[in-house]
């Protein structure tokens, strides 16, 4: 009987005895159990504590080695077995390259998850900021991202399947550059849109001044900014005009400098000319928000005595700058009225001589 298991154990197929192919099963069941207990009970045990922890990213790691699936571990045991017996080179080969592309394809989406974990916080960062920031340039370069991943993982692929990748390289950088060429207008308006991004000249709800056209941004997108103007329509300007021009943001004025004139009329005594200048300093010591920077009598008009007054308001809000102006209109009006002095309007002084016959 002994005799006949040795004889058994001796016997040959396909290049291999028998005792080889016990021995690579028998590996091939001790890796697959090493990994069975690999994933479902040391992963599980790091989950457990990944769970205590307050930080997400060890979670994320977790769950990216636990999405590998069974199918590949019992590969992979598979491909370990076989490195015991002789097969012919192309179930060694193909076993080899079905393994390549699956530690490629995993590899890959773990990246891509850790990716999509970056952006989202930064997403997060960015809206707890700015309540309606706009977040395009950050998906569209989590996508380019992530699309330039796949394309090396593809190249990759093909450079360990034995093909020459040097032309086929050449030839995608020509068939950019051709693309490039064809599209140069959409490019140099999404590359505008990163540079609008990170050097931030404007922001969300910041009112701004593009050559002829003013309003309140709204959006800022891969291609075009939109602004919402005073008088209620939308503005839509490329990105590209946008950084290849002077653009004046109202919102990030601290203060605004504030000039206006008025006149009264000529009859207006030199007593009452001189006691102006002392009402306007004592309206502006009573209004918070406006530093008064100088008031003078400036000019005699065609049919006024004309003053000029120039002040500073603390905020680059237009609303309340009105309002503050309107505050001082008032309060001219009320002052002015009391102390008897009138505010000019245009006249015409006609002189008539009487000739003698």
């Amino acid at each position: 009987m002994a005799f006949n298991l040795a004889e058994i154990l001796t016997y040959t197929i396909a290049g291999n005895s028998v005792k080889d192919f016990l021995a690579a099963l028998a590996v091939f069941l001790l890796a697959a159990t090493a990994l069975k207990i690999f994933k479902y009970v040391i992963i599980r045990k790091l989950k457990k504590i990944a769970d205590k922890t307050k930080t997400e990213l060890d979670n994320l790691l977790i769950k990216i080695i636990d999405s590998v699936g069974w199918p590949f571990y019992l590969l992979l045991s598979l491909y370990i077995a076989l490195q015991f017996i002789q097969t012919p080179d192309f179930i060694g080969t193909a076993v080899y390259y079905v393994i390549l592309v699956a530690v490629t394809y995993y590899a890959v989406r773990g990246v891509q998850d850790l990716i999509d974990y970056g952006t989202v916080r930064i997403v997060l960062k960015k809206q707890e900021e700015e309540k309606e920031a706009d977040t395009s340039i950050i998906d569209l370069l989590s996508k380019i991202l992530k699309g330039v991943l796949w394309g090396l993982a593809f190249i990759l692929i093909l450079s360990n399947l034995g093909y020459n990748v040097s032309t086929l390289i050449a030839g995608l950088g020509i068939g950019g550059l051709a693309v490039a060429i064809a599209l140069q207008n959409v490019l140099s308006d999404i590359f505008s849109s990163f540079s609008i991004y990170f050097d931030k000249p404007f922001k969300i709800g910041d009112f701004i001044i593009v050559g002829d056209d003013l309003g309140v941004v709204k959006k800022i997108g891969i291609k075009t900014t939109r602004l919402q103007s005073l008088w209620g329509q939308e503005i839509v300007i490329s990105n590209r005009e946008l950084t290849s021009t002077r653009i004046n943001n109202y919102k990030k004025m601290e203060k605004r400098r504030v000039l206006f004139p008025f006149g009264v009329v000529y009859d207006t005594s030199t007593k009452k000319l001189k006691e102006i200048l002392k009402i306007v300093k004592d309206i502006f010591d009573e209004i918070e928000i406006a530093d008064l920077d100088r008031v003078h009598f400036k000019e005699f008009g065609d049919f006024s005595l004309n003053f000029e007054v120039v002040y500073y308001v603390d905020t680059g809000d237009y609303g309340k700058y009105m309002d503050t102006q309107q505050e001082i209109n008032f309060a001219l009006k009320e002052r002015f009225e009391r102390e008897g002095i009138e505010f000019a309007y245009p006249t015409q002084t006609l002189l008539v001589n009487k000739i003698e016959p």
